[in-house]
C-alpha cells in the first residue's frame, strides 16, 4: 500500500503542476451550476430537491472523467517515461491503482467543491440529509466505475487527445445504452442487458435516495476488471 500511495503522490503532484487539473474542475463547477440556477432555474422552482442537479451527473462524468485521466498513461508515452516506469521497483498492479487513485482523489475534490451548492439551496427549506449522502455516494461509485474505464483506455492510447476522445464515446456509450433499451421495452432479454450494462441505469436508484446492494456490486465490479485490464495490458507489454 505504501508503494500504491506513493505514485499517487507523484501524480497529484504531476497535476496540480499543471493548469489542466484546475480548468478541468472550474469547468465542471460552472457547467453544472449554470445547468442548476440558469438551465432548470432552481431557485424559481422553490422546492429543496437536488434530484435534477444529480440527475445530470452522469452525463457531466463522461468529460470530466476523461479529461482527468487522459494524460495518466499517454503521457508517460509522450514524455518517453513509459518504459522507464515499467523499470521502477514497483509492480503493475501498484501502477495501476497509484494512478487510479490519483485521478479518483482529482475526481472527488472536483465534487467535493460541489457541497455549497446544498448549503446555499438549504435556504429555501430542509433537505433530507440521507438522500443527500445516497446521491452523493452514487455519484463517487459511478466516478470509480468511469475513472477505471478512462484509465484502461488511457494505457490504450498513443496521445491525451485519442485517450480523452476514447474514453468520451466509451462512457456516453455505457451512459445511454440504456435509452436504447427504453424503446426495446422493459421486458425483453436484450433490454434488460442494456439496462444492467448502463452506468446511469444502475445510478438511477441513488439518485431517488435507495442504496441497492446490485448497484453497488456493479460499480465495484466495473471499477475492480477495468483496473485488472489495465494491470494485465503492461504486464503484456512489459514481457513483450
Amino acid at each position: 500500500m505504501k508503494n500504491v500511495l506513493a505514485i499517487a503522490k507523484r501524480e497529484l503532484r504531476s497535476s496540480f503542476n499543471s493548469p489542466v487539473a484546475y480548468a478541468v474542475i472550474l469547468g465542471f463547477l460552472l457547467f453544472t451550476g449554470v445547468y442548476l440556477y440558469f438551465i432548470r432555474g432552481f431557485y424559481a422552482v422553490g422546492q429543496a430537491d437536488l434530484r435534477v442537479y444529480f440527475s445530470i451527473m452522469p452525463i457531466v462524468l463522461c468529460f470530466l472523467v476523461p479529461a482527468l485521466t487522459m494524460r495518466s498513461w499517454a503521457e508517460e508515452r509522450r514524455l518517453g517515461t513509459y518504459e522507464l516506469l515499467l523499470t521502477l521497483p514497483f509492480s503493475e498492479r501498484q501502477l495501476v491503482l497509484g494512478k487510479f487513485l490519483s485521478s479518483f482523489a482529482l475526481a472527488a475534490l472536483a465534487l467535493l467543491l460541489t457541497l455549497p451548492v446544498p448549503i446555499a439551496a438549504s435556504m429555501l427549506g430542509s433537505f433530507d440529509a440521507g438522500m443527500l449522502a445516497t446521491q452523493y455516494l452514487g455519484v463517487l461509485l459511478e466516478m470509480a466505475a468511469a475513472v477505471a474505464i478512462g484509465e484502461w483506455i488511457s494505457s490504450l492510447a498513443k496521445n491525451q487527445v485519442s485517450a480523452f476522445i476514447g474514453a468520451v464515446l466509451a462512457l456516453l456509450v455505457l451512459v445511454l445504452v440504456d435509452r436504447v433499451a427504453s424503446f426495446l421495452g422493459s421486458g425483453g432479454l436484450v433490454a434488460s442487458f442494456l439496462n444492467w450494462l448502463s452506468l446511469s441505469f444502475h445510478y438511477d436508484s441513488f439518485s431517488r435516495g435507495v442504496v441497492d446492494s446490485r448497484d453497488l456490486a456493479y460499480y465495484l465490479s466495473a471499477a475492480v476488471l477495468f483496473l485488472y485490464l489495465s494491470a494485465w495490458g503492461l504486464t503484456r507489454r512489459k514481457w513483450s
